[in-house]
């Protein structure tokens, strides 16, 4: 059978799995209640930057697969299989995560659904959200409809998120409790993702609970493994050790592995910092907040980090850095996205501007973003605009074209020839031979 894909929410998530699904074959109607977002979708604007998905979007608009709507009776109408895919940001004051755009969406799509189809959601939520809305659709839902919710988290990877979709690396759906419910979303869900399963992708099912634990549980794997190697990093610094090559020598042990063991300045991004914090206040609902206590130090250390960085850069010019002039290379909160969401970059920057210095930011694609969030900051136009006439220079995301920036030309345009890299990204010796004092977090 073919079915009939509709998307709500045209976020990050939403217009990636739109486009993506629609890429594979499927008609996809994507909704968002946002109207100028939806003209912009419409006419193959991507609102956000992601290497490779324009070119899908653009190809689906254009071949007829993919179309875009603000209305909720068009998608019920539409709809054989109903992804809910916004956000579920952090609450403003609190760790716990704000559910009102999902139960929005729910409570506006469910009294619509007339004919059999399959909910699915996708948004990262705490756990036991999935029964309860599984409860509010039978309650809402008409009795002549007969929907089913599943759940099914996603896991992209920001800069990779057309290959994440498109090639995942598993994929988890979890299920009613009713059989009959159950066997017929799993169903129609491994129809959905045929072609991915064809390709031996993984296809682990499980309940409610478990579905909506996989995703905040890798996550909070991901930020401890993060933070540990900057905890190691702290020690390295205080016994004038080299947190790289602990890195590398760690990564030979299969048990531990190299991927996320990566030294610098921390993680952000609208993943990581805000899932690790809701699930610590969901633990503490269920009174198991013990359990997840470490995560407090893990969410601790990556904080120090970005503190580092301003201490270090504060050293370098003698204590102090009223008038004086800082060029700060990255905004994004890692490189190949847009995305300035609780970015470690854009952090340092705005405290070292608080503390008096005069502040240039370059980013190869987040300057909007930079500018919106941060407006009291200067940007340059490339990084030998934000270097000119720097004090110190501090490289605080890993953009390939900072990784190969020419050390001699920077130190042209420069007024002292000082550096903090903040991701250790760049190589030492080169940059130390040509006159630079390199400094970086975890590094003699």
């Amino acid at each position: 059978m073919s079915y009939r894909l509709t998307v709500i929410g045209t976020g990050y998530l939403g217009a990636t799995h739109a486009a993506c699904m629609a890429d594979l074959g499927f008609e996809v109607l994507g909704l968002d209640v946002d109207e100028r977002k939806v003209a912009r979708l419409a006419a193959g604007d991507l609102p956000f930057y992601e290497p490779g998905l324009e070119p899908v979007l653009k190809r689906n608009l254009e071949n007829g697969r993919l179309r875009f709507t603000t209305s909720y009776e068009e998608v019920a109408e539409f709809g054989d299989v109903h992804f809910v895919c916004v956000g579920t940001p952090q609450k403003v004051g609190e760790y716990a995560a704000d559910l009102s755009y999902v139960d929005d969406a729910v409570s506006s799509l469910a009294p619509l659904l007339h004919r059999p189809c399959l909910v699915v959601g996708k948004s990262t939520v705490p756990v036991g959200t999935a029964a309860r809305l599984g409860e509010r659709i039978a309650m809402l839902a008409p009795a002549d409809g007969d929907a089913v919710l599943a759940w099914n988290p996603e896991f992209l990877r920001e800069g990779f998120a057309v290959q994440d979709t498109l090639s995942p690396d598993r994929i988890v759906v979890g299920l009613p409790g009713d059989q009959g419910a159950a066997e017929r979303a799993e169903k129609i869900l491994r129809e959905v993702y045929s072609s991915m399963l064809a390709a031996d992708t993984p296809f682990i099912v499980a309940d409610y609970p478990t579905s909506e634990l996989v995703k905040v549980s890798a996550n909070a794997f991901l930020a401890t493994k993060i933070s540990f190697i900057n905890a190691m990093a702290e020690v390295c610094e205080a016994a004038h050790a080299d947190v790289t090559k602990l890195s590398e020598a760690l990564s030979h042990d299969d048990r531990i592995g190299g991927r996320f063991l990566g030294p610098g300045l921390g993680f952000g991004g609208g993943c990581l910092p805000k899932d690790i914090r809701a699930f610590m206040a969901r633990a503490g609902e269920l009174g198991v907040d013990q359990a997840l206590t470490f995560l407090r130090e893990v969410d601790e250390i990556n904080i120090r980090r970005r503190i580092r960085m301003v201490d270090l850069a504060r050293l370098l010019l003698g204590g102090s850095f009223i008038g004086r002039t800082v060029g700060v290379l990255g905004a994004a909160f890692k490189p190949n996205s847009d995305d300035v969401r609780d970015s470690p970059a854009l952090d340092v920057a705005a405290t070292i501007r608080g503390q008096g210095g005069k502040v240039t930011v370059y980013d190869p694609q987040a300057m909007a973003n930079a500018r919106r969030a941060q407006p009291s900051l200067d940007f340059g136009d490339s990084a030998l605009g934000a270097a000119r006439d720097a004090h110190v220079v501090l490289l605080l995301t890993e953009w390939e074209e900072f990784r190969e920036m020419d050390p001699l030309a920077l130190a042209e345009v420069v007024a002292e020839k000082n550096i903090v890299d903040g991701r250790n990204a760049l190589d030492p010796e080169e940059w130390r031979a040509a006159g630079w004092n390199y400094r970086a977090l975890g590094r003699p």
